[in-house]
């Protein structure tokens, strides 16, 4: 097949939304999943409850989430640059990724830590157990499963702001298919980065389904 522009161009892009995507999912998951358990634990009839808390985080958290991700995007530019030392590429996208994805994820991951059975937190705390081992030993493994959904479902969400972020010179497959598919009128360059997303949004959901049933299984 006659490529207008390089194979290389197309692995370049693949490798720089790989990257953004994996570091931002990385993150979202090392702080998401801490602050899923604080606002179970602080919320009313949690076993830290603590309603003021509760609702400042949840405040906060929900602010992100309801903020239009190329919004965050721009009004983050101060910080990105003052964490990235610039405000392009793929280093410098990571940083609104990051901070969209990691709200995001921690209310999804709430939700599967509320629906673990409360009848197994009290039998363990009627053995003895400390609170933190409630939370390492009986809610994380309980809602595990759920978690692995909602990471995958974060991480599909991370592929297509991603995308997004091409808009304003972070690279990657978005930026590929904006300044060759559409400043260019290049069709081909844009039905093969729709096809590539396409492929790779499958493969992650696929996979994080596959998962999350064998953990079910378990």
């Amino acid at each position: 097949m006659w490529l207008t522009i390089p194979v290389e161009r197309y692995l370049k892009a693949f490798v720089d939304t790989l990257t953004m995507v994996g570091v931002s999912a990385s993150i979202a998951v090392v702080a998401g999943i801490p602050l899923a358990v604080l606002l179970i634990v602080t919320a009313p009839g949690g076993f830290l409850a603590s309603p003021r808390l509760y609702r400042m985080v949840g405040a906060i958290v929900n602010g992100f989430r309801a903020t239009p991700f190329i919004v965050l995007l721009v009004a983050l530019i101060p910080f990105t640059r003052l964490v990235a030392g610039t405000t392009i590429g793929v280093w410098a996208a990571i940083v609104p990724l990051a901070i969209s994805a990691t709200p995001f994820f921690a209310r999804i991951a709430e939700v599967s830590l509320r629906d673990v059975d409360p009848g197994l937190i009290e039998a363990a705390q009627a053995m003895g157990c400390r609170k933190w081992h409630v939370v390492r030993h009986v809610l994380l493994p309980e809602a595990l499963p759920g978690i692995i959904g909602g990471f995958t479902i974060t991480v599909v969400a991370l592929i297509g702001a991603s995308a997004m972020a091409g808009a304003v010179g972070a690279g990657g497959l978005g930026d590929l298919a904006i300044r060759y598919g559409y400043q260019r009128f290049d069709t081909q360059v844009m039905l093969i980065v729709i096809a590539v997303l396409i492929a790779l949004v499958s493969g992650v959901q696929a996979t994080g389904d596959a998962f999350a049933r064998r953990l079910k299984r378990r």
